[in-house]
């Protein structure tokens, strides 16, 4: 997965300490400007001042125009692109050709000061993800020897040891060495409880100290953690634009055109059939005015950054506007078990073996192995044994097991789908049936021992469950276990569509087959989940610092493990959704509305861009609710 450089982090970092209030933005006054030398003409022509109102009708329309014109033109002559802007354009030139300079005026300010309304928009929907970086400190005391350095925090390096005082953020990803004390991760996760930390245990980034004072091995560089990860992921999503946020640009491209041709046809039928050049090329420009999506070039972007903004705040980080619109589709969720319905903190049960072995050895084997795996059942096992021996030659086959050598014995540690239990298939039988999760351990190609895990349900997933039912969201239970366990959690969870003993390919099949009935989401952490992410109408990785395959396969990642977030990410991406229609909505009929008017002449220039100027400014503020949070 790439990451955030030092330099990318400079920079956002540069981006932050040049933000000005709006009095201070060129962005904001140069259409002020317009605005203000408009209204002064106005002022001059109503007392008959009419030399001095031109100059400032032509202050004015100079101003407006120099924030989309260079812009259009451009875009027309480097790419060939026809874009709403040029339609502006097209409307301003004509308009003065004619005569109508206090029109052009009119059209240039109101159109460069929507332009502005969004862009102080998207940077107000920005603003999480400058927050987010805030969370990293600039220094971080360092222990070299016996002494301690005060060094900046985009210069530590992996293996750092960081000393880290009560009250004092955590500057990148570590492992706590020496200390006992609890963290404050509301920020970074959303969840309020403070999480209890010791030695061995991983922390993350921007998490706070809150009592004694902990020794912290850097995991990551300065400039490459989870928070940056975060925030890359969180840039990446306001950078891209959803389907619907190119869907002005896709109406503009035959629209344009269409539109000129339509404003041609006006002037030629209508000078022809009454004789009246002036009048039907005036109306023939409120045509080509009329029929700009002005609204809907602004309408779903405002609405989709916010709402990416506001999710990133309390946990959740969409990766593209696409992404977040198919969000607020999902009716189906598939949902990975071990890691995900279940605490991911397994301990072994229980240890059965043949005549050839004794349990220490077993355990001992295979987590020889398991050490080497990024599973969550391993860490079971490795726990279970106090110096685990170290292997040779150790190949992890995802969704299988792990393979390796040890003092000169070939070993094997993997599911009895994989793995032959031999004598011991009725034991490993009766431990699935009572929930574990069992792993078989070869030596030699023999069978020699059972390792049982049990990974107990999180404790809020049967609630979510049963919220996700009473919402009308379809759950499947996805696993790699045992039918028997499968069955036995998903009964306590509330979710009676299990699929179990599934390869990472089966689940990739599963989502593809869920998908073509009703949209569908994937939920998993790890690698062996990666296919099944990407082949999701939505992929949903738990936790931004599970396996870089899942969160690179996904198209969000909850921060936190809390499944409480489904529920509420749910209804948040449904909300943002309902919003971009209505603005979608509205901004069609706007344009319905005024283009027979204009061809009737009922409304003028002025009137028509005074329209779609009030439009615009409804549709930003409409979009912008989407920023606000509430409870699922």
């Amino acid at each position: 997965m790439s990451t955030m450089t030092g330099s990318q982090v400079e920079q956002l970092d540069d981006d932050d300490d040049d933000d000005r209030p709006w009095w201070r933005s060129p962005s904001v006054l140069i259409p002020i400007g317009s605005g203000v030398a408009f209204a002064a003409g106005l002022v001059c022509e109503w007392t008959g001042a009419d030399l001095a109102a031109l100059v400032l009708f032509w202050i004015g329309l100079l101003l407006g125009a120099s924030t989309f014109v260079p812009g259009a033109l451009r875009k027309l002559f480097t790419r060939g692109k026809l874009g709403i802007g040029l339609l502006m354009t097209i409307s301003a030139v004509g308009a003065v050709i004619l005569g109508y300079v206090e029109e052009a005026a009119a059209l240039a300010f109101l159109y460069s000061i929507a332009e502005a309304l969004e862009d102080k928009a998207m940077d107000r929907a920005r603003a999480g993800l400058r927050a987010l970086l805030k969370l990293v400190p600039e220094t971080a005391l360092v222990k070299r020897g016996d002494a301690t350095a005060e060094v900046e925090a985009k210069e530590l390096r992996v293996g750092d040891l960081l000393v880290i005082r009560p009250g004092e953020r955590i500057a990148t990803d570590g492992i706590v060495r020496v200390g006992h004390s609890s963290l404050d991760t509301s920020a970074i996760t959303g969840e309020s409880i403070p999480v209890e930390v010791e030695p061995g245990d991983a922390v993350s980034a921007g998490s706070i100290n809150t009592s004694g004072v902990l020794e912290v091995e850097a995991t990551a560089d300065g400039t490459d953690n989870s928070l940056t990860t975060i925030v890359e992921l969180v840039e990446q999503a306001q950078a891209e634009k959803g389907d619907r946020a190119r869907l002005a640009d896709r109406i503009a491209r035959p629209l344009v055109p269409g539109v000129m041709i339509l404003a041609v046809l006006v002037a030629l039928l209508g000078s022809l059939l009454t004789g009246d050049v002036e009048l039907w090329i005036t109306r023939a420009l409120v045509v080509l005015v009329a029929a700009s999506p002005c609204a809907l070039a602004i309408a779903v972007p405002v609405t989709v950054v916010s709402a990416i903004g506001a999710a990133s705040k309390f946990g959740v980080v969409v990766k593209s506007g696409a992404a977040f619109e198919r969000f607020g589709g999902i009716r189906h969720l598939a949902v990975d078990k071990t890691g995900t319905l279940t605490r991911n903190e397994p301990t072994v049960s229980r240890v059965v073996t043949t005549d050839d072995a004794s349990e220490d050895e077993v355990l001992a084997w295979a987590a020889s192995l398991e050490a080497h795996s990024t599973h969550p059942l391993a860490a079971a096992i490795t726990n279970a044994v106090r110096q685990p021996p170290t292997a040779q030659e150790v190949t992890e086959t995802a969704g299988h097991g792990i393979t390796g050598t040890l003092d000169g014995s070939r070993l094997a540690v993997g599911s009895p789908r994989w793995l032959d239990a031999g004598t011991l298939a009725g034991e490993v039988e009766t431990m699935e049936s009572e929930g574990m999760t069992v792993v078989i351990v070869h030596r030699e190609g023999v069978p020699v021992g059972a390792v049982g895990v049990r990974d107990e349900l999180r404790p809020e997933v049967p609630d979510v469950i049963a919220t996700l039912l009473k919402r009308g969201v379809g759950v499947t239970m996805l696993t790699g276990d045992n039918a028997r366990t499968a069955a036995a959690l998903a009964a306590q969870a509330g979710i009676t569509d299990v699929r179990a003993e599934l390869r990472p390919e089966d689940k990739a099949t599963a989502v593809t087959e869920l998908s073509k009935s009703q949209p569908t989401a994937m939920i998993g952490d790890g690698i062996n989940d990666a296919p099944a992410l990407a082949a999701a109408d939505l992929g949903i990785a738990m936790g931004a610092k599970g396996a870089d395959a899942a969160i690179e396969s996904a198209d969000v990642a909850f921060t936190g493990h809390d499944l409480r977030l489904i529920p509420q990410a749910l209804a948040h991406a449904r909300r943002g959704r309902s919003i971009i229609n209505q603005n979608v909505v509205l901004s069609i009929l706007i344009i319905a509305a005024l283009l027979p008017l204009a061809i009737l002449g009922v409304l003028g220039l002025a009137a028509v861009v005074l329209v779609h100027e009030i439009a615009e400014v409804v549709v930003i503020l409409n979009g912008l609710r989407a920023a606000r949070r509430r409870n699922a």
